[in-house]
């Protein structure tokens, strides 16, 4: 079985040795044959075996041009002609553990991290998720033929697809971590204690800020006036795993 993976970077905020660390960290925890796939509208720098594709069309409105929402574009049917079960990683993540798990779980079948900040509420995060190809078009042809509609009714797009197949199954929660939700210390111990990684995690996730370079670093972008309650510890175990 051809196990693919993909991810899609625009823009300027994620440079070309994020998708290559990803790829290199997924060659390292993954069995069998990979296919890894980024969509980007600029593939100069990437590792020459990551396979490239341009960004997939969508209708985006100019103010969420460059916004998450351009994950929907994952959804139509046809897309660069992939079949089948596809494992979808944002770029600002590490991989901690095996990911053959990932295919396995319920084949055919929409999985997602179940929200930190939102448990029990149905909703997913889509830093991690799996998805059918083509089975759940629907998803990007509603968005692209209203886009201020759905825009209007829903805050994220996250939220969009939950609402929509609500028959989404959730990863194991230990599988999938969020580096600010589940790692790091709550305020104040942020201030004297490390972020400790668990031993069954798989990805970590870093949402926002900091990103995996800055809490490396001991680094967190964020307004002067919440600085004093943002604040990490330089993380190295980082390093182990994103490279």
């Amino acid at each position: 079985m051809i196990k693919t993976v993909a991810c899609i970077k625009w823009g300027s905020r994620y440079g070309p040795e994020f998708a290559n660390r990803l790829y290199r960290s997924v060659v390292r925890n993954i069995t069998g044959h990979l296919r890894f796939i980024c969509f980007t509208d600029n593939p100069l720098g990437l590792d020459r075996a990551i396979e490239t594709h341009p960004l997939p069309p969508i209708n985006l409105p100019d103010r969420v041009e460059w916004t998450p929402w351009r994950k929907l574009s994952f959804w139509q049917d046809p897309l660069a002609e992939l079949s089948g079960d596809v494992l979808a990683l944002d770029l600002d993540l590490i991989i901690t553990g095996s990911l053959d798990d990932f295919f396995s779980i319920q084949p055919g079948e929409y999985c997602v991290i179940e929200n930190w900040t939102q448990r029990g509420k149905g909703i997913g995060n889509t830093s991690v998720y799996r998805f059918p190809v083509s089975r759940y078009k629907h998803i990007f042809d509603r968005f692209n033929a209203e886009p201020d509609k759905v825009l209007n009714e829903f805050r994220i797009e996250q939220q969009y697809i939950s609402h929509f197949i609500p028959e989404q199954v959730f990863w194991p929660h230990e599988w999938c971590l969020s580096f600010k939700h589940s790692l790091l210390p709550r305020f104040p111990l942020n201030w004297f204690k490390m972020p400790t990684l668990t031993p069954d995690a798989r990805i970590v996730a870093f949402t926002g800020h900091p990103d995996p370079d800055e809490a490396l670093e001991g680094k967190w972008s964020a307004p002067f006036h919440k600085r004093f309650y943002k604040h990490v510890l330089p993380t190295p175990w980082i390093a182990e795993h994103w490279r």
